[in-house]
């Protein structure tokens, strides 16, 4: 590490962290067209963007323990350093479900992509994900609420997915491999979903220095409940 100010060496650690998400967030939309599309070239280049995602965030990482290392930072310092870590992390995870995604692009078909509305999920997921970037940039944590307004919206869409799903399993087998395929790529939005709303969380501790207000249920008991209705 240098010997510049500690605020300039945050903000240069807070910058890269801005630019790496905004290239989760590019390749995550890359992801979705390659869903729709049914295009493998598109798939392709989502897991080479995800090789340069996983080398970067490996950096950054590296990065902030040297700072830590070097600086010993207390108090807001700290927690941004913290902060920048943990939202790294959750980059990173949003970067390999990006490729879980694409991994499924062959298994869904025009028909079950359009029933299940999978295009409207995957537009609110990449929006949500754009408000947790915003959110951190900006350190508003207005911006992180509506991350955790759009977390309910995901959350309820995917369990709309399941009911509908299950429901059609029990009526006919003709596309057991396609349905399961549907599950698997709207449980991987969810996630992301939750990895921005990590983000999001970090933002309000960073900013205010209490933890966010967490949903009194996880979205396991929304779904096993609403399996049971």
């Amino acid at each position: 590490m240098s010997q510049r100010p500690v605020h300039e060496l945050i903000r240069e650690l807070s910058d890269t962290l801005v630019l790496l998400a905004s290239h989760v967030r590019l390749n995550l939309l890359l992801a979705l067209e390659a869903l729709k599309e049914d295009d493998s070239e598109k798939a392709r280049r989502v897991k080479n963007v995800d090789y340069q995602v996983d080398e970067a965030e490996v950096r950054l990482e590296s990065q902030c323990l040297s700072f830590l290392a070097l600086q010993q930072p207390v108090a807001r310092d700290l927690r941004t350093i913290v902060a920048i870590m943990k939202i790294n992390d959750d980059m990173a995870r949003i970067g390999d479900l990006a490729v879980h995604v694409v991994e499924r692009v062959a298994d869904i078909d025009s028909y079950q992509y359009q029933q299940y509305d999978l295009e409207n999920v995957g537009a609110k997921v990449a929006e949500m994900l754009q408000s947790a970037i915003e959110a951190f940039s900006s350190k508003d944590t207005s911006v992180a609420a509506r991350v955790f307004v759009m977390e309910e919206e995901i959350d309820y869409m995917h369990r709309t997915i399941v009911r509908n799903v299950m429901a059609e399993m029990k009526v006919s087998s003709d596309h057991i491999e396609q349905l399961i395929a549907v599950l698997s790529v709207s449980r991987y939005l969810e996630r992301i979903a939750d990895h921005a709303t990590k983000t999001a969380r970090e933002v309000v501790y960073l900013v205010t220095g209490q933890t966010a207000p967490r949903q009194r249920e996880s979205s396991y008991e929304k779904l096993f409940e609403s399996l049971r209705n």
